[in-house]
């Protein structure tokens, strides 16, 4: 996988957008062009359009209303104030904002999606979009009002009404009313929108689309993040290495549990305590053993999100479509947010896996009865300390929130508009609740790593096994002990916490295992 830092710059042409380059422009500001051939595109799909509405045909949101107005016919004279009305009219969203990158997102997946050319827009509104994405003005948009069908309208409103010059929009770090925002990066508003435009800006899963693919970028580094994390924890616990054996993952054949096996045995290769600790014991218990199961398994699932947000990054949304080939409007359904809700909820279950498995091997460090050989707590003297007693409760805290927040999104539906649009897939939400497990996971993860390294120090201090760790857990130790010493005696361990959290949330992990491991994902 490319690193997304690495991309500086990213054509849009409605076809080849990658889930990288997606990252690099709505996370790590990356310059956006246009395609000729999108350009072309968009000026005869919206050449259509307009002979279309000049001709009176009966076209869906062209020459009628909207959801169960579609029966309503509109004049051309109205045509225009009918797709701004649809904007002033849904931006119903309430609750915090998302985060910039979220929206940036957003914008770049509906600018995207309009640049395939059968949506009948102008392609000044593209023009817009990139506009704002390469200048940072950033629509704000509240996160919650999406039923993940009909598009993600109320949200995908928010964004379209500062083009508008109206809403609001951050622009070098200040809050601000739209056309302010827009009059001050260099960016002239529109004055009204033109027929078919309301539904090309709201009527598509770009807001679903945006938050569950950055969600499963950041869960994609934190399965990595996690073989790391565990490879040192499984020398902290002196486990059996026979288990990661290649032959014992071929033959059941995940590739998932094959590549986590792989990493495994090239993480802890060199390790002098676990040269030692070979056995000790006929086998461990499956936080351990089955480390490449669950992790695999994990891996897979993202494997299958992957598959179907890299197919939506690309995807034609909005209703209907307008086909140059022999003037066909086709009301349809593309909006429906179904194909990803699925695999939203897939991605929140994975990841929650992660935090699951992470917690039974903090829960082994501290417990005595399960730690080969580790004092209780991971203390040096208890009773009077406690140690690293109640790091393992809130990461169980976070756990078991998890179980709750992994209950699936998509199984729920609730009809709207007059019961035209009678079953919504809840994707917005189902790729929301992905990033709540998301954070969760990332802080036991860190949890598990700060107890990894105390049980190290610990596992040193008794000398049952040797010094040697392997050299890439020798850096990462080293890393770690470079903002947290020791945990010599109790002292007020957030701090410790919050470091911990800072480098597995950063990336910074991962940059060190790439060191050793170039190819290391």
């Amino acid at each position: 996988m490319k690193n997304p830092k690495e991309i500086k710059s990213v054509v849009l042409d409605g076809h080849s957008l990658t889930l990288e380059e997606f990252v690099a422009v709505a996370r790590h500001g990356a310059e956006v062009s246009i395609a000729p051939s999108a350009m072309e595109a968009m000026q005869k799909s919206r050449a259509l359009a307009e002979k279309i509405a000049s001709e009176k045909r009966v076209a869906y949101g062209i020459t009628t209303g909207f959801g169960d107005f579609a029966t309503v016919a509109v004049p051309e004279e109205m045509s225009n104030r009918l797709s701004t009305n649809l904007i002033l009219s849904h931006c119903t969203g309430t609750g915090d904002p998302y985060a910039e990158e979220l929206v940036r997102g957003m914008m770049l997946l509906r600018a995207n999606a309009l640049c395939v050319g059968i949506s009948g827009v102008r392609p000044l509104l593209v023009t817009m979009l990139v506009e704002m994405l390469n200048k940072g003005v950033t629509p704000v948009v509240p996160q919650k009002g999406s039923l993940g069908a009909s598009g993600d309208l109320a949200p995908l409103s928010h964004m379209g009404l500062v083009l508008l010059g109206r809403g609001e929009a951050t622009y070098q770090g200040e809050k601000l009313p739209g056309g302010e925002a827009m009059k001050r990066a260099g960016i002239e508003a529109l004055d009204t929108l033109v027929c078919k435009e309301g539904l090309g800006i709201t009527n598509g899963t770009c807001a679903m689309t945006s938050v569950g693919a950055m969600h499963l970028y950041d869960t994609m580094q934190a399965i990595a993040t996690a073989d790391v994390i565990s490879s040192l924890t499984f020398t902290a616990l002196t486990g059996q290495l026979n288990a990661f054996q290649e032959r014992v993952h071929t033959c059941r054949g995940h590739l998932g549990q094959i590549k986590v096996a792989a990493n495994m045995r090239k993480l802890t290769e060199g390790s002098e305590i676990l040269k030692n600790a070979q056995g000790d014991r006929v086998q461990d218990a499956y936080a351990l053993r089955c480390i490449p199961q669950v992790h695999g398994a994990v891996r897979d699932a993202l494997d299958y999100v992957k598959m179907h947000v890299d197919i939506e990054l690309n995807a034609v949304t909005d209703n209907p479509l307008i086909f140059n080939e022999d003037e066909a409007v086709i009301s349809g359904g593309n909006f429906h947010g179904e194909p990803m809700a699925l695999p939203f909820d897939m991605l929140g279950i994975a990841c929650s896996e992660i935090a699951d498995i992470s917690e039974r091997r903090c829960e082994r460090m501290v417990n005595a009865a399960l730690s080969n050989g580790l004092t209780p707590f991971l203390t040096t003297e208890g009773g009077v300390n406690s140690g690293f007693m109640i790091v393992q409760y809130s990461a169980a805290s976070m756990v078991s929130e998890n179980k709750v927040l992994a209950h699936p999104a998509s199984v729920d539906s609730i009809p709207s508009s007059a019961n035209q649009e009678d079953m919504v897939s809840m994707g917005t939400t189902a790729a929301r609740k992905a990033g709540w497990i998301l954070q969760n996971t990332l802080s036991v993860l860190a949890m598990e790593l700060l107890t990894a390294c105390q049980a190290v120090d610990i596992r040193r201090r008794k000398n049952s096994h040797g010094q040697g760790l392997s050299p890439v857990h020798e850096a990462l130790f080293n890393h770690v002990r470079e903002k947290v010493d020791f945990f010599e005696i109790d002292r007020e361990i957030w701090p410790d916490i919050k470091a911990v959290e800072a480098m597995v949330r950063s990336g910074e992990l991962l940059d060190i295992v790439h060191t050793f491991f170039p190819d290391f994902d």
